[in-house]
């Protein structure tokens, strides 16, 4: 039976609603336009069309592993980020708005700076903090530093999806190894390292633990294994006056600023999410 696109996508929100789907208007939309290969404007505009057998069957196809706990933006292949759209796959994890408080920060960080600051994003996924950056500061340079092989190749599709490969290099670091002499004299380090604690990750919900990249995620026996090593050893890389940026999990702000003032970092500060929670913490490194 012949249905427009518009009676589908209230069918597949109902559909999300129902399976408890917080955002089942905004999911069902994306789901929905990457059926058709469509933008939001050309599926708003197209709402009175009858859909196609082919584009209702893909559609249906994509609800339905939507609905055994496959994120959205796996499915559709992309996601935004302070207003960018970026790549994104299994391979990474998804952009949060979370993370947007860290990229405010580092955004102010780095103008604050001037022309030509340095930037590293250390542990950049799908490099979303690094391109907000440098979207945002464009007489910034900034390089994505991620171990992971597959990271780094979605780092390297959204450099040049925003046509950043003058300013943005894409670069194979372990954050748990000492820095190579490449780099350094930076002035703004961003990192949003992996800070589960590993018991608590099967504790999770299905939607990450069951499609994230569990490298992503654990930070060790009580979380903190990746700040206590960049804050150690990364300090090095900084210039005089330069600051490190880490995003935190709940409840490990105060921990992580410690951490901070323990390895010589000053003017420590930490920066609450809209829901109040502490969820940047930064230093300065003078000495």
């Amino acid at each position: 039976m012949a249905i427009t696109y518009n009676n589908l996508y209230l069918d597949m929100r109902a559909d999300l609603k129902k399976r408890g789907i917080e955002g089942a208007q905004l999911e069902a939309r994306e789901i929905l336009c990457c059926a058709a290969g469509k933008t939001k404007e050309q599926f708003l505009r197209d709402l009175p069309l009858y859909v196609s057998e082919e584009v209702k069957q893909k559609a249906e196809k994509l609800l339905e592993r939507r609905l055994a706990g496959e994120p959205v933006a796996y499915l559709v292949g992309e996601w935004e980020f302070y207003g960018i759209p970026l790549y994104v796959s299994s391979d990474v994890l998804i952009p949060r708005m979370d993370t947007e408080v860290l990229a405010e920060r580092a955004i102010e960080k780095a103008r604050a700076s001037g022309a030509g600051a340095r930037v590293l994003d250390l542990c950049a996924g799908s490099g979303c903090i690094g391109i907000a950056v440098a979207v945002h500061v464009p007489e910034s340079r900034v390089i994505l530093g991620e171990f992971s092989e597959d990271a780094l190749r979605i780092c390297k599709q959204n450099v040049r999806r925003h046509d950043l490969n003058a300013r943005v290099t894409c670069a194979s670091v372990n954050a748990l190894e000492m820095p190579s002499s490449t780099m350094w004299d930076f002035d703004v380090i961003v990192s949003n390292p992996p800070y589960i604690p590993t018991d608590e990750i099967e504790t999770l919900e299905e939607t990450v633990k069951g499609y994230e990249p569990w490298m992503a995620l654990d930070g060790g026996i009580d979380g903190l294994d990746f700040y206590r090593f960049i804050a150690a050893n990364w300090k090095n890389a900084l210039c005089l006056g330069g600051s490190l940026l880490f995003e935190v999990g709940i409840g490990q702000a105060e921990d992580v600023a410690d951490i901070l003032r323990n390895n010589g970092f000053e003017q420590v500060k930490i920066t609450a999410d809209t829901q109040g929670i502490g969820r940047v913490v930064e230093g300065i490194i003078n000495g």
